[in-house]
């Protein structure tokens, strides 16, 4: 199989240290993005060869332009992983001014831009396959994640336009949306915002799912690693790909009910057009 070179933003933990990881284990090239060199020291002395660290705050937007045509005039990107981001947790009358801009920052912006970057380079090679981490939550809401929601509902919008844009020019794109999983995302990175007693309940409800004692979550981070980089040889590239049996229950069921409730408007719908003999 031939080897390829793959740009992965935030490969200190998570799904992109254990995407790393397994790709570097095969033999493909990894230039890997991280805040904090530390915290990946091991796979820099392991794998001298084939895996480039590079530091990058995807909040950044010219930081992002400038790496990716630095990386991308230097390497054939084969694909790129949009893997940076984290949770924000707490009811939107919670979350402060700056939580609000830091998450769509990270995790929808920050996306857009990686992919804007990369795209001239796909599209002169006509080749080239995007994997945007997101999450079954950007099909699925809860109370209490509603800005994590938003950037993740939004970036699925994204994606799903530009998937049609690019398929011209044999570029593939694929939104990965995981169920909960054991990564630092749930147990570690989250942020909860200072709560207000008057959502306590089911708004609420998150803070036992963040308590390890309560619980681990279902999924295998390795396990989703392992599907993800199998995504890659796809043709064509699956534009959805959920991850997690409760996963993908939840959000057949929630789509269930979302196009049952638009059916019912039918009626509605068409009392707001022209009548059909009107000039």
């Amino acid at each position: 199989m031939t080897k390829k070179t793959w740009l992965i933003t935030g490969v200190s933990s998570g799904f992109g240290h254990a995407l790393t990881t397994q790709l570097l284990e095969k033999g493909d090239t990894v230039i890997g993005t991280v805040r904090n060199f530390a915290k990946i020291q091991d796979l820099i002395e392991q794998y001298p060869d084939t895996f480039i660290s590079e530091k990058l705050d995807v909040t950044d937007v010219p930081a992002i332009h400038t790496l990716v045509n630095k990386v991308a005039s230097e390497h054939k990107i084969d694909v790129l992983v949009n893997n940076a981001g984290y949770g924000l947790f707490g009811a939107a009358e919670e979350l402060s001014d700056e939580q609000v801009d830091k998450i769509i920052a990270t995790d929808l912006t920050g996306s857009i831009q990686m992919i804007r970057s990369i795209l001239p380079y796909m599209r002169q090679q006509n080749s080239g396959r995007i994997i945007q981490i997101s999450s079954y939550g950007g099909q699925v809401a809860y109370p209490g994640n509603s800005m994590y929601h938003a950037a993740k509902f939004g970036i699925e919008g994204f994606c799903e336009a530009v998937a049609q844009e690019v398929a011209q020019f044999n570029i593939g794109l694929t939104i990965v949306e995981p169920g909960g999983a054991r990564t630092e995302f749930r147990y570690g990175s989250a942020k909860v915002a200072d709560p207000i007693p008057a959502y306590d309940g089911p708004t609420h409800a998150f803070m036992k799912m963040l308590d390890p004692a309560n619980g681990l979550a279902p999924g295998d981070p390795k396990r989703m690693a392992s599907r993800i980089i199998e995504s890659a040889d796809q043709t064509p590239a699956p534009l959805h790909m959920v991850l997690g049996s409760e996963a993908l229950k939840n959000t057949i069921e929630r789509l269930e009910t979302r196009v049952a409730e638009y059916k019912s408007e039918t009626e509605l719908a068409a009392s707001t057009d022209f009548p059909v003999d009107e000039k």
